[in-house]
């Protein structure tokens, strides 16, 4: 029944390539894909497609780019499939789907609304979290809880290995859910919402430490903010100030040790060195 299902898939980033992947592996691959369009990055400002469109190309999958989805109409479909989409979706588009929209989040809703829910775990020391797929309304992460599952953590988990880590998961979840949703075998339990609680959004000032505060924290903070923003100190170098990304770390007893650096202007280099070069 599974490989029979019609649906739509939103989504931009790395997240939503992990769920397409483990998707696929089950043998479901999505009729069309709506991601956002290309966008100008670097110092260049070189037009950049997202992750997703690079996917569907590689894949043969249907792509579509809207700039907005005010008056947006989906060609039919069963059911449609969000994760790390980035975009609202307005309440016009969340009917026409036979079944709805269902949405992969990275946290244990009704914790960790919102838009940096991974990182916000890294930050906070969390010794679990988890995926939960949720059915989509007009508000941001409100939906009823379709299906949820824990994820315990050393607290040693860097950014990118949690995401890809909850991305197969929520990926294996979607492809259990979907046959049970349109079979009519699945509650949907409302949210706690007096328990909610909300992420921030990350700006790239978030990732500057102190290097003489608390070494866990900053822990916490390298690998919450690797690659993006980056985290970061500013020290003096030739009589001027000077960035220096941290790439690698580790914190051993209670004490932080940096092994690898970006300073400002210059290639990776290991912090000893970086730390001996006059």
């Amino acid at each position: 029944m599974a490989s029979k299902i019609s649906f739509t898939f939103f989504g931009t980033d790395e997240f939503a390539i992990g769920v397409l992947n483990t998707l696929k592996q089950n043998n479901l691959t999505p009729d069309l894909i709506i991601t956002t369009p290309d966008k100008p990055q670097g110092r260049k400002l070189i037009l950049t497609p997202p992750p997703v469109k690079v996917w569907a190309e590689e894949n043969s999958v249907p792509l579509l780019q809207p700039e907005k989805l005010k008056d947006f109409v989906l060609p039919p479909t069963d059911i449609a499939v969000v994760a790390s989409y980035g975009k609202i979706l307005p309440a016009s588009l969340l009917t026409q789907p036979k079944f709805g929209f269902i949405n992969v989040h990275p946290s244990l809703l009704p914790h960790y609304r919102g838009v940096a829910p991974l990182q916000t775990a890294i930050l906070n020391g969390d010794t679990e979290t988890g995926v939960t797929i949720m059915q989509v309304d007009a508000e941001m992460d409100h939906g009823a809880i379709l299906a949820q599952k824990v994820l315990s953590l050393n607290q040693a988990e860097w950014l990118e290995e949690l995401r890809d880590t909850l991305a197969q998961l929520g990926g294996e979840m979607v492809a259990e859910v979907m046959p049970k949703i349109i079979a009519g075998q699945i509650t949907a339990q409302a949210q706690n919402h007096a328990q909610a609680t909300y992420t921030k959004k990350i700006t790239k000032e978030a990732g500057e430490i102190n290097l003489s505060a608390d070494p866990e924290l900053n822990y916490r903070q390298i690998r919450a903010y690797t690659p993006w923003p980056g985290a970061y100190f500013f020290t003096e170098i030739n009589g001027q100030k000077k960035r220096v990304i941290i790439k690698k770390a580790r914190l051993i007893g209670d004490e932080l040790v940096i092994d690898r650096v970006i300073p400002e202007g210059k290639k990776e280099v290991d912090y000893k060195n970086f730390t001996s070069t006059p």
